[in-house]
């Protein structure tokens, strides 16, 4: 038997911050009558003018009309008394992230609101469960956890716990989808389904920042231009609030015990100092004064006179391999005017290289980003050969073959003995360690890491890996070679991962041992993540595509490399890569595309 939809008209909202402001604002925007309760007069007219501020901007933006602003405020009854919410059929709560605050606010709607009224808490890391029992009903409780700004954002996470109703919980998801919203539904547990995973990330690149491995300038760029994340980690954080991430992840790590959770001492530090991020003017990077967006530089700023220069002279550039990387990496130098030998195992290798190069060009040339002149001009630049002897004279190598150490070990053996003196030899490795390339020649100091992102052409960053062997002068020269072919060079040290699959991969790890507990839906974890953090991808999404067992070999050598036991491999990526199903390229992966 199926039972009729509740039909909610009148919504109460606790707290009129900017959280339930915007809240209130998405309720009154879809027709509902708003009842907004704030402690006091002050608390009351600051949440009106929160909601006059954000309707203003979308009547200047053209989104709204004078007209719809003034019936949009008119349903919203701003008020000081909790017992005006006897009418709501909902309840939302959005006071401070208090737990014994919330549960008073709990305790004290029993009196106010009818027994069939459902109540929520938006809290973003407290266990909803506790809050629920601060009431007589607990079923009748639930999580609707809105992100911020609520009228923009369309994730939110629908918390349910073990004595929710069902018929609430349905009723819930129904609602917020009628608001226009893509709810996910998920379990009690500190930061549900999106905050789980981003912080995880987010406390793992202020580890990677606190240990000096690379700049925040590096880390920041690195996963915004080789991820295509809209901010990095660090920025992020600031924008957050460092306070406010402190205490997630705190809440996170006293609940799930999770290592990987336990905030980075330098964050506890940061707080205690008062660098809380933007609102303070000061975080992770200094800002032109508090609240503002704007960076200015300080103490740990790169100068332009840090600008790398070239200090050993790059005219002619060679490229080991003939794969799509490969193919890729020879584009990119020849478009930037660079002569390029290319070196392949045979003919038929070596005549797909061009073949690749000259559909990439065709359609830059269609998309009126190239002409007819620039091809014939970069494919005059190329020199295919079937034997390594072709790279006695090139300035640079780029090895771009497979990933197999001893295969890699045999040709920087081999490059070491033909190329001249003072030649780099550069490796775009994702995983291998550099040094042990390094240690197949007699001349360690010019082996560097010179990482690129597949597709080469289009990919922006360049992660230069320098050993405890490179030489300053070879790392420098790279960073400014990848300046002058158009990349984005970040610096960082020989480990596994480098910067972008540290912090990615480990990621996506955690995403796979959540669908494991059964805890969300590939489809809501990976729509939590796009919608609720702006990633051009969900973690699903991206496995499929990278390849399973690419990723479970990466996961495979971060845990063996930091011993972190968050850091073993799940084992559901482990059974998939087993039973064959490692993405797209099998039509089979954590999702079927044998219909594709």
């Amino acid at each position: 038997m199926t039972t009729e939809p509740r039909d909610f008209t009148t919504i109460g909202v606790i707290g009129l911050g900017t959280m339930g402001a915007g809240i209130a604002e998405v309720f009154a925007r879809n027709g509902f009558d708003v009842i907004g309760v704030e402690r006091d007069e002050d608390g009351m007219t600051r949440g009106r003018g929160h909601v006059e501020n954000s309707t203003g901007r979308a009547v200047a933006r053209g989104k709204m009309s004078e007209g719809d602003q003034r019936e949009l405020l008119g349903r919203i009854r701003f008020t000081t008394e909790m017992a005006d919410l006897e009418e709501a059929d909902l309840v939302v709560e959005a006071v401070v992230e208090s737990l014994e605050v919330k549960k008073a606010i709990f305790r004290a709607l029993d009196d106010i609101v009818a027994p069939s009224a459902v109540l929520a808490t938006n809290t973003s890391s407290l266990p909803v469960t506790e809050i629920a029992t601060a009431n007589s009903r607990p079923g009748r409780v639930v999580g609707i956890h809105f992100f911020n700004p609520a009228p923009v954002q369309n994730l939110v996470e629908i918390v349910r716990t073990v004595v929710t109703e069902p018929a609430v919980l349905a009723d819930v998801e129904g609602l917020v989808g009628r608001l226009g919203k893509n709810p996910v539904v998920c379990g009690d547990r500190a930061g549900f389904i999106a905050n789980t995973l981003l912080f995880g990330y987010l406390n793992h690149a202020v580890a990677m920042y606190e240990a000096k491995y690379a700049s925040r300038e590096d880390i920041d760029a690195a996963m915004r231009f080789g991820c295509g994340y809209p901010m990095g980690p660090l920025a992020l954080l600031d924008l957050i609030g460092l306070d406010t991430a402190y205490e997630i992840l705190e809440t996170m790590y006293r609940q799930g015990r999770d290592r990987l959770h336990a905030p980075a001492p330098i964050l506890k530090q940061m707080v205690t100092a008062g660098l809380l991020g933007r609102k303070t003017g000061r975080g992770f990077y200094t800002y032109e004064k508090p609240d503002s967006p704007v960076v200015v530089p300080d103490d740990h700023t790169p100068s332009d006179d840090e600008r790398p220069e070239l200090h050993r002279e790059i005219s002619r550039v060679g490229v080991v391999g003939t794969g799509t990387m490969a193919s890729g990496i020879v584009e990119v130098f020849a478009r930037a005017g660079y002569d390029v030998v290319y070196v392949g195992r045979s003919q038929d290798k070596l005549d797909g290289v061009v073949a690749t190069i000259t559909t990439s060009l065709d359609k830059a040339i269609s998309r009126g980003k190239a002409t007819e002149d620039d091809k014939v001009a970069v494919l005059g630049r190329l020199t295919g050969a079937a034997s390594r002897e072709a790279l006695a004279d090139v300035d640079i190598v780029v090895e771009a073959i497979a990933e197999d150490l001893d295969v890699k070990t045999e040709l920087f053996g081999d490059l070491d003995r033909i190329c001249k003196p003072g030649a780099i030899l550069a490796t775009t490795t994702s995983s291998l360690p550099v040094i042990a390339l390094a240690r197949a020649t007699e001349r360690p100091q010019d082996v560097v890491g010179m990482h690129f992102f597949n597709p080469a052409p289009v990919m922006k960053l360049v992660e230069v890996v320098s050993t405890v062997a490179t030489a300053d002068d070879v790392s420098e020269t790279v960073r400014a070679l990848c300046d002058r072919v158009g990349k984005v060079a970040v610096s960082c040290g020989d480990r596994a991962g480098f910067i972008v699959n540290a912090l990615l991969f480990p990621y996506l790890n955690d995403a796979v041992k959540m669908l494991q507990a059964h805890y969300a839906t590939a489809d809501d974890i990976d729509t939590a993540m796009k919608q609720g953090c702006a990633l051009p991808m969900g973690p699903f999404e991206l496995l499929d595509v990278v390849g399973n067992d690419v990723a479970l070999a990466i996961q495979r050598e971060l845990y063996l490399e930091f011993r972190e036991p968050g850091f073993a491999p799940a084992p559901l990526l482990e059974h998939l890569v087993t039973a064959g199903y490692l993405g797209r390229k099998t039509k089979r992966g954590f999702r079927d595309y044998s219909e594709a």
